[in-house]
């Protein structure tokens, strides 16, 4: 029996995206639950900004999982989920730049500014979330109608994106780095799978004389 259908019709997709759409909110949902009963812990800002910027990678590392696993499974409607996650992404990667700036700087842009020059992984972070501004921005049929054959090279940035993101969160963390190093594992297999095929296709062509 296959890990996953090869197919599903158009009603069964809409339907595990609409519950996608519900589970993907649950890391949101699971704030205000901590928030209304006092559970943040004792910081509860930094509580905030790191579970948004926590789950913002996590969707970033789940997007990337897509095409491996249509590969592997043959399940082609996979793809449908992809923006989805994507947008997700950049949604919990606002709330992780927007908890910084509002809740932790109150729009003390010099402050931001210090903290940019002073801390690296803010660097990284805020290169990370800016490069994922043009993917969000075109994701829509019409931008990629209008882009053509440019919308896939643009999208490509994700490859780049996503080893900023990993790196962001491992100058973050200063003590332990299990779960970083963890992440990072996880994106070597993700783009080590994609380099992997890619060489093997390459060979597999018929050489010109």
């Amino acid at each position: 029996m296959p890990l996953l259908p090869t197919s599903l019709p158009l009603a069964k997709i809409k339907r595990v995206k609409a519950v996608l759409f519900v589970i993907a909110l649950l890391p949101l949902a699971r704030l205000f639950v901590l928030g209304f009963t006092d559970q943040l812990g004792a910081n509860p800002i930094e509580f905030v900004i790191r579970s948004n910027g926590t789950w913002a990678l996590s969707f970033l590392l789940i997007t990337l999982t897509i095409t491996p696993l249509r590969r592997l499974t043959g399940a082609g409607w996979l793809v449908a989920l992809r923006r989805m996650l994507g947008l997700y992404t950049f949604f919990y990667a606002c709330l992780h730049v927007m908890s910084y700036v509002v809740l932790d700087q109150w729009f003390d842009w010099a402050a931001i500014g210090k903290d940019i020059v002073k801390h690296p992984f803010i660097l990284a972070g805020l290169t990370a979330f800016t490069l994922l501004i043009p993917l969000a921005v075109t994701s829509t049929n019409a931008m990629l109608r209008r882009l053509g054959k440019h919308w896939k090279t643009l999208h490509q940035l994700i490859y780049l994106i996503a080893p900023i993101a990993v790196l962001h969160y491992f100058w973050l963390v200063k003590k332990d780095i299990t779960q970083p190093v963890i992440y990072a594992c996880i994106l070597v297999l993700l783009l080590g799978t994609r380099l992997f095929w890619k060489f093997t296709e390459s060979q597999s062509k018929p050489s010109r004389i």
